[in-house]
């Protein structure tokens, strides 16, 4: 489990470094929308990895940092490695969105790509860290990294109103943001349903949480890229997100376009397809309003963006 002291701990380590997102109110729609598209990097990746660097002993920053990622962890790992002084490396795979690859580079990691999914860069990456003796950051696998996503959770309970939601929505991949939030929600006695939502082109935490394996299930192209591929194997986030979660449900690729059409329709945000998810889950009617839908990022490729919101310019 993570201590309620760690969240604690973690708001003071990060809060210099992260901005405090908005939480707003669509009152048409009943629902409260927490925007992580605003986060630095533009993402709430950045709140785990500032989180866990600057938790690092100097000899482990000076090993070097390796993480995997679709990437919006890494520009997170890349930020936090320029504050605490150390290289970082990031394994991508070759098909990564190339927006998010020039962000980590600019952020100034080294990028080295991995033919195959997300599965085949997180393994790649872990071994690389163990061979050279380098010090691993795991996107979601580490308690400290979960602890940094527990900060959303704490600050969307001190600006919600009270009895204003029943149910928050939250992306699930890793299931690193939805353990942190659960854990944070622990701490209030009248706790909130927690809803987790995969995309249901790569559905591995959702037949986790249903079935207990994650044997066989399909991994395709989804525009919730930043939510695909396996999960490690016994991930602590595994019994987190069984603890904490009412529910996981997936949506579809047309759900998820939808949601990011409406977004900028509604609300003039940009965001991606792993953020998306959340919101399509409120929009197609699987998640009953009033609820709190968390919008994780939205590091969105510009012609992507373009395209879905052409191709639902219905939407809204």
């Amino acid at each position: 489990m993570i201590p309620s002291e760690w969240l604690d701990r973690a708001a003071l380590r990060v809060a210099p470094h992260i901005r405090r997102t908005l939480l707003t109110n669509d009152a048409g729609l009943n629902l409260y929308l927490k925007w992580e598209n605003r986060q630095v990097t533009g993402s709430f990746k950045a709140r785990g990895a500032f989180n866990k660097i600057l938790s690092l002993e100097p000899w482990e920053c000076a090993a070097g940092l390796v993480t995997a990622s679709a990437g919006n962890h890494g520009q997170g790992v890349a930020l936090a490695a320029q504050l605490a002084g150390a290289p970082a490396l990031v394994f991508a795979s070759s098909h990564a969105v190339p927006a998010k690859v020039e962000a980590m580079r600019a952020l100034g990691a080294e990028v080295r790509f991995v033919d195959g999914g997300y599965e085949q860069v997180e393994a790649a990456a872990i071994r690389h860290a163990a061979e050279q003796k380098m010090t691993w950051v795991s996107p979601y696998n580490d308690g400290q990294v979960i602890a940094g996503q527990g900060t959303v959770g704490l600050e969307i309970a001190a600006d919600l109103p009270p009895d204003a939601s029943q149910t928050w929505i939250v992306p699930v991949g890793g299931g690193g943001l939805l353990a942190g939030i659960g854990a944070a929600l622990e701490r209030f006695p009248s706790r909130p349903r927690l809803v987790g939502v995969n995309a249901a082109a790569s559905a591995f935490m959702h037949a986790l949480y249903h079935h207990g394996t994650q044997a066989d299930v399909p991994d395709d192209p989804t525009l919730a890229d930043g939510l695909s591929g396996a999960v490690e194997e016994n991930s602590l986030t595994i019994p987190l997100v069984k603890k904490y979660a009412d529910d996981l449900l997936t949506v579809s690729e047309d759900e998820i376009g939808r949601a990011i059409a409406f977004a900028w329709k509604q609300y003039g945000e940009i965001i991606e397809g792993s953020a998306a998810v959340s919101l399509a889950a409120a929009l197609s009617g699987k998640v009953k309003a009033p609820a709190v839908v968390v919008i994780s990022g939205g590091n969105i490729q510009p012609e992507v963006h373009a395209d879905v919101c052409g191709r639902y310019a219905e939407a809204g």
